[in-house]
């Protein structure tokens, strides 16, 4: 095989990555925007599928590992029967999982942000702009503190936001795939 075909078969399988990679983004932000809510619930039950099957997992476990001792089987066992508890759980009200995870997302989101606003002056210090650190450590907080007090109306704008960016990121990877190599 020649050092031509090598290098376009490399060239080919990183386009048809790039295109898979793109079709895929572009399609979920496309279910994002359109179906928002039944998107949410697929998201959900993908979570909930896992749950259970996790759950599974650790139950079995602690039920047939010989190896771990009384105390380890016992905490596998229980973690296995609460995984799957939850997972049942989110499947008999999906709407209400999906809203509780909305929440949960929300509030997680506000923390990671508050938090980040609180490091980045703390490093005000050593920052080259003082300006911008404490700019973005006040945008940051803010939008922590927005996202607390609203967790599901901010749940709901990050899940538009990721529909965007991700037919936005779709079709960058579909042109890429495109253009590779040429």
């Amino acid at each position: 095989m020649s050092e031509f075909a090598v290098d376009k078969s490399v060239v080919n399988g990183i386009r048809t990555a790039l295109g898979i990679g793109g079709v895929l983004s572009l399609i979920l932000g496309i279910l994002i925007l359109v179906w928002p809510a039944r998107t949410a619930f697929v998201a959900v039950s993908i979570v909930a599928i896992y749950a259970i099957a996790a759950g599974l997992v650790y139950a079995g476990l602690g039920i047939f590992s010989r190896s771990k001792s009384g105390w380890s089987r016992t905490g596998h066992i229980v973690l296995g029967v609460l995984y799957v508890i939850a997972g049942v759980v989110a499947f008999t009200n999906l709407p209400a999982a999906t809203e509780w995870f909305g929440i949960f997302i929300g509030v997680m989101v506000g923390i990671v942000w508050l938090v980040e606003g609180v490091v980045s002056l703390s490093t005000l210090a050593d920052a080259t702009s003082k300006g911008w650190t404490v700019f973005f450590a006040s945008l940051t907080i803010l939008a922590g503190v927005m996202l607390l007090f609203s967790p599901l109306w901010g749940a709901v704008v990050l899940w538009w936001l990721l529909g965007t960016s991700a037919v936005a990121t779709g079709l960058v990877q579909l042109i890429r795939a495109f253009t590779f190599g040429r």
